[in-house]
C-alpha cells in the first residue's frame, strides 16, 4: 500500500478513509499518533462508516518502516534471557507482533464493510490498545539500548491477513482466534522466564498485554460467532474446518485454559484440539 496524503481534506469524517490512512502510515510514531486521533474521533461520534471511498483495495503491504528486516521464522536466532541483548531480542519480537496487530486491527476496520457499529468500535479499540502496547515495548527497548528494527523479524501475521482478505468470518477465526490466541498460551511462560531474570519492568508490560489480549481474542470470538450466525453455520465445526484448511497444527495444547475460556473458547472446542478435559 502506498501512503496517501493527510486524510483531513475531504475524508475527515469517513471512518474508512481514516482507517486506511492509519494502515498505510509507515513511521511508527506517526502511526501511533494517528491511531490515537482516530480512536478519539470515533469515540466522540465524529466518524461515520460511509462507503464513499470506492471500497477496500486489494490487500498489499501495510505501512511499516524499512526495518526490521523480514526473514523466514526458521532464520531467526534463538537467544537466551540471561543478557540484556537476549531480553531485548524477546521484547523486540513481541513489539513486532504488536506493530503488526495495529495494522491488522485497522485492516479489519477498513476492509469489512456493512458491519454493526459495535464491530468498528471493538477493532478501533483494539488498534488503540495495540498501539499503546507497542509504545510500552519500544520504551523498554530504548531502556536496554535498542529500538524497534534492531533485530530481524518475520511476516507470518500479515500473510494470514492476505489469506483472509475476502472473508470477515475467516479473518475473525484465523487471526484473533488462532494467531493472537497463541499469545495467551505462551506469554505466561515468557513472564516467568523474565521474572527469573529479575526483569520486573518487562514482566509488568507483558502482564498488561496478556490481560488486554484476552479481550482482543474475545472480540474475535464474538464477531466470528456473529458471522457464522449470518451464514447459518456452526461456529465450532466451521472453526475446525478453517484450521484444517488454512492452519493445520496451529491450534495445539498446552492451552492457557482460563484465558482461552474468558476469550470465548469452549471446553468442548478446545478438547477437539487436544486439550485435557
Amino acid at each position: 500500500m502506498k501512503a496517501q496524503g493527510n486524510p483531513t481534506r475531504g475524508g475527515e469524517t469517513n471512518l474508512f478513509v481514516r482507517a486506511r490512512h492509519c494502515l498505510e502510515l509507515a513511521d511508527p510514531v506517526a502511526k501511533l499518533a494517528a491511531t490515537a486521533a482516530v480512536a478519539a474521533a470515533f469515540a466522540a461520534g465524529d466518524l461515520f462508516s460511509a462507503n464513499d471511498d470506492g471500497g477496500p483495495q486489494s490487500i498489499g503491504i501495510p505501512g511499516r518502516p524499512p526495518r526490521p528486516r523480514l526473514v523466514p521464522p526458521r532464520d531467526l536466532p534463538q537467544r537466551g534471557l540471561g543478557t540484556p541483548d537476549g531480553r531485548a531480542a524477546l521484547i523486540h519480537a513481541v513489539a513486532h507482533i504488536e506493530f503488526n496487530a495495529i495494522n491488522l486491527a485497522w485492516d479489519a476496520v477498513y476492509r469489512f464493510r456493512g458491519m454493526p457499529a459495535d464491530y468498528y468500535r471493538d477493532w478501533i479499540g483494539v488498534a488503540a490498545d495495540e498501539a499503546r502496547h507497542f509504545a510500552l515495548l519500544q520504551t523498554r527497548l530504548i531502556g536496554l539500548g535498542h529500538a524497534y528494527g534492531d533485530f530481524d523479524a518475520h511476516d507470518g501475521l500479515w500473510k494470514m491477513a492476505v489469506k483472509t482478505s475476502d472473508s470477515c468470518l475467516a479473518r475473525m477465526a484465523l487471526v484473533p482466534r488462532v494467531l493472537e490466541a497463541r499469545g495467551l498460551d505462551v506469554t505466561p511462560g515468557m513472564i516467568e522466564r523474565l521474572r527469573s531474570a529479575s526483569d520486573t519492568e518487562t514482566v509488568a508490560i507483558l502482564e498488561t498485554i496478556l490481560r488486554e489480549e484476552v479481550a482482543h481474542v474475545a472480540a474475535g470470538s464474538r464477531w466470528f460467532a456473529w458471522c457464522c450466525a449470518c451464514e447459518d453455520c456452526d461456529p465450532e465445526a466451521t472453526f475446525a474446518d478453517l484450521i484444517a484448511r488454512f492452519a493445520p497444527g496451529a491450534v495445539k495444547p498446552p492451552f492457557n485454559m482460563p484465558a482461552r475460556l474468558a476469550a470465548g473458547f469452549s471446553r468442548d472446542e478446545l478438547a477437539r484440539f487436544g486439550a485435557a478435559a
